[in-house]
């Protein structure tokens, strides 16, 4: 404190600097982020194809599911109400036809014309939805009947229900069904990554 011409002058000594201080901030340089952008781009690469693959497999191995209780819904129903049963795609003039892209229908068909008649007191059991476009369903016949003993009636296909994923004939599958009447999911037999029939031959849609 100093006292001059009748004032007081206080004197406080700072050390500190008080300019703003600058503070480091930590983030990417261009070149890491340039980096960091291309592997995700290269694993993106990796993954999505086989994603893809994934999801078909997973589409496939469910719509050989549906298909198969379908026809073992078919025959359940032949000999728990002893009468004849269809398995087919229904026009809309309810006849059956190849088309095994879309609906596919089990009915009691009483009078074994593989025709729905409600007339003949026909009975509708269950239908399962049609496929995803693109993908293909193919079947010799235009129709799978069952007696009221739970064998087909007329011929057996001789080639299975044949089911082929858009892309992916790597991933076909098909269901066997005998003259018995059961029916079996294909199966790789031979360990090549592609399922055959009983033949050994590729289950294909060509």
């Amino acid at each position: 404190m100093d006292k001059q011409r009748g004032y007081t002058v206080m004197k406080y000594d700072n050390h500190e600097d008080s300019r703003p201080t600058r503070k480091r901030i930590n983030g990417f340089t261009l070149i890491e982020l340039l980096v960091t952008v291309s592997i995700v781009a290269i694993a993106m690469a990796v993954a999505i194809p086989n994603m893809s693959s994934f999801i078909s497999q997973l589409r496939v191995d469910n719509e050989i599911s549906q298909l198969n209780r379908l026809i073992i819904t078919a025959r359940n129903t032949a000999i728990n109400y002893e009468a004849s049963t269809t398995v087919c795609p229904l026009n809309n003039a309810n006849n059956c036809t190849n088309n095994w892209t879309g609906d596919i229908s089990v009915f009691i068909d009483n009078d074994g014309d593989g025709v729905f008649e409600a007339g003949d007191n026909d009975q509708i059991i269950k239908v399962k939805e049609a496929i995803q476009q693109g993908d293909n369903l193919l079947y010799a016949q235009a129709s799978l009947r069952y007696n009221q003993m739970g064998t087909i009636l007329g011929a057996v296909a001789a080639t299975p229900f044949r089911y082929c994923p858009n892309g992916h004939t790597d991933l076909n599958r098909g269901i066997i069904v005998s003259a018995s009447g059961r029916s079996y999911a294909t199966s790789d037999i031979d360990n090549d990554n592609q399922d055959e029939d009983r033949l050994g031959n590729a289950i294909s849609c060509i």
